[in-house]
């Protein structure tokens, strides 16, 4: 049995599914889905309906099913249904034989129309799509019925086959529901069913021209497949009286709808329509973009889906919306890549140092831990010379009071190598800039050890510059500069204007560690003291391999979660 520690924590969702089984609802089964519209790719918010519809059906000991509503051929493409699959699959879940769609039951759902025509609870209308938004009234004024409501049963079912048929122009007539045009509930007052759209499908091609709308085909596909829990995201509670009201005038299975809180990160775009936007006025370089917190873009960008599921579960189900820190989310995939990745150097804007002492043509092997969270990882040889790289940020002429890294006359340790001090630097004479430093070393301190009464509080990485591999280091950073303060909280239409000039830098003179010249595609490293970075699956090449920042070593949220401790 499992332990009080390994259970998952509790929420409003699980404890009514618990609920239900204790009293043999539904026989005891459960059946959720996770519908996702093929109209684009999945992103960070996503993963959170993933985690709870799937991990909820395993749980339970139940079956989750991937649907694709599928029901505007304007918008939707055969890409976006195979990216959402390989995400889906990514995140670590698995639909079985069970991935269905919307246009499977096209005719199912016709013949629910034309049941509700029957049954007098719908009827064609022929208002402009203007006109019907002006009937349909406020939040404080009732809507007006169309004179076309109470059109007799056989006209309505002529003027809807001859839709079908492809007999009328689009917008001249639309199939609505008859409900109540005075509903104080705006999706009750004689919603839209159906649409006429010449447009291609991608899957059903040119057999329709008729397509249902969102509102009418969801519920319905639901009960086709028997789900029992309908879990959706909170902004489809006050669409909860529609589906409720399809399912019961057409006396189908009804499952249960339950609308949870959907995710909102500071920092991050999670509007389909804003990253389109990114993608088509070319912000980004794709959906896969590293910057961008789609899955694909998360993925290439080196997260692990370990990481993802973890941020998912913990920051919980809740019925009110609310907003998580991004620093929650890079503490998560800090904490599972700190345990996952071997430890390299890598000098990504590199400063030679020349080791006046040291023997010119000498060069020796030193040990290197490869991950002190795991000793089962062992070790590397890194090799050491006269001459190596180390950050320029790491060493000041002039430095200010509490620099304690390389200065002239200042020592510093290097990491698994000697202590070193700096007796000089070489300029460039036309700039000033500094290019060279010139140090001694203390062949007693190999290892980086230090006598007991000796010490120094800087300890920094290197790399042998005769040993050196030269990559390319893709640095990322949020796409999106922070709101002002005055305006947090609050939607702010021209999002692009937030867009962060700096959210990639490219250095492509780094100089990293011999042994990652062979760098797989896929491979994740932690450049001791820089980060956690991943090898681009797409853009490295055999012996060439690009590195992407995944996330920094500066931990935010850990910082965040001292302060509110304090």
């Amino acid at each position: 049995m499992a332990s009080e520690e390994s259970k998952p924590a509790s929420n409003f969702i699980r404890n009514i599914i618990q609920e239900d089984q204790e009293a043999a609802k539904w026989d005891g089964k459960v059946q959720t889905r996770f519908p996702p519209e093929p109209n684009g790719y999945l992103h960070i918010g996503h993963a959170k309906s993933i985690c709870i519809n799937f991990g909820l059906a395993a749980e339970f000991k139940g079956k989750c099913n991937l649907r694709f509503d599928d029901t505007n051929p304007t918008k939707e493409e055969q890409e976006y249904v195979q990216s959402i699959k390989a995400d889906v699959r990514w995140l670590g879940f698995d639909w079985e034989d069970r991935e269905y769609y919307a246009s499977d039951y096209f005719d199912t759902l016709y013949e629910y129309a034309v049941h509700l025509i029957q049954e007098g609870k719908a009827y064609v209308d022929s208002l402009s799509a203007e006109a019907i938004r002006e009937y349909r009234g406020t939040l404080t004024a009732p809507g007006k019925e169309s004179p076309y409501r109470n059109r007799s049963t056989d006209e309505n079912l002529d003027l809807f086959d001859r839709m079908r048929k492809g007999e009328f122009e689009p917008g001249t007539h639309v199939l609505r529901a008859k409900i109540d045009m005075a509903s104080p509930n705006l999706n009750l007052r004689d919603p839209v069913l159906y649409r006429i759209l010449f447009a291609e499908h991608h899957r059903t091609g040119k057999k329709w021209c008729i397509y249902p709308t969102y509102d009418f085909a969801h519920g319905q596909c639901d009960s086709i497949e028997k789900v029992t829990h309908s879990i959706c995201t909170l902004e489809f509670e006050d669409h909860r009286p529609l589906y409720d009201w399809f399912l019961e005038a057409l006396r189908i299975h009804h499952p249960q709808q339950i609308e949870f809180a959907r995710l909102n990160l500071t920092r991050t775009v999670l509007s389909k329509r804003k990253l389109i936007q990114l993608v088509e006025e070319g912000y980004v370089t794709g959906w896969d973009d590293p910057r961008m917190p789609t899955l694909s873009g998360l993925r290439r960008r080196g997260y692990t889906p370990e990481a993802i599921r973890n941020f998912c579960e913990r920051i919980g189900v809740a019925r009110r919306d609310s907003t998580v820190d991004v620093a929650f989310l890079e503490y998560c995939v800090r904490e599972d890549l700190n345990r996952i990745s071997p430890r390299v150097m890598a000098v990504l804007r590199p400063l030679k140092v020349v080791i006046e002492n040291y023997p010119e043509q000498q060069a020796e092997m030193l040990e290197a831990v490869n991950n002190p969270e795991d000793p089962g990882m062992g070790t590397r040889q890194v090799p050491f010379s006269r001459e190596i790289y180390i950050e320029r940020d790491d060493f000041m002429e002039d430095p200010p009071k509490k620099y304690f890294r390389l200065s002239p006359g200042r020592e510093v340790r290097l990491r698994y190598a000697y202590f070193l001090t700096c007796v000089g630097v070489l300029k460039d004479k036309q700039t000033g800039e500094i290019v060279e430093v010139r140090c001694t070393y203390d062949p007693t301190t190999r290892g980086g050890d230090a006598p007991d009464c000796r010490k120094v509080k800087a300890t920094l990485h290197w790399v042998s510059a005769p040993h050196a591999f030269e990559a390319e280091v893709r640095l990322y950073d949020y796409l999106l500069n922070d709101l002002p303060e005055s305006e947090e909280g609050r939607d702010v239409s021209d999002f692009k204007s937030r867009i962060n000039p700096a959210s990639l830098s490219v250095l492509s003179t780094c100089k990293l560690e011999p042994g990652l010249s062979e760098a797989k595609p896929g491979s994740r490293y932690q450049f001791e003291r820089m980060g956690y970075f991943f090898v681009d699956p797409i853009d490295s090449k055999p012996g060439k391999p690009v590195f992407n920042r995944i996330v920094t070593l500066r931990d935010t949220w850990a910082k965040i979660q001292k302060q509110s401790q304090g």
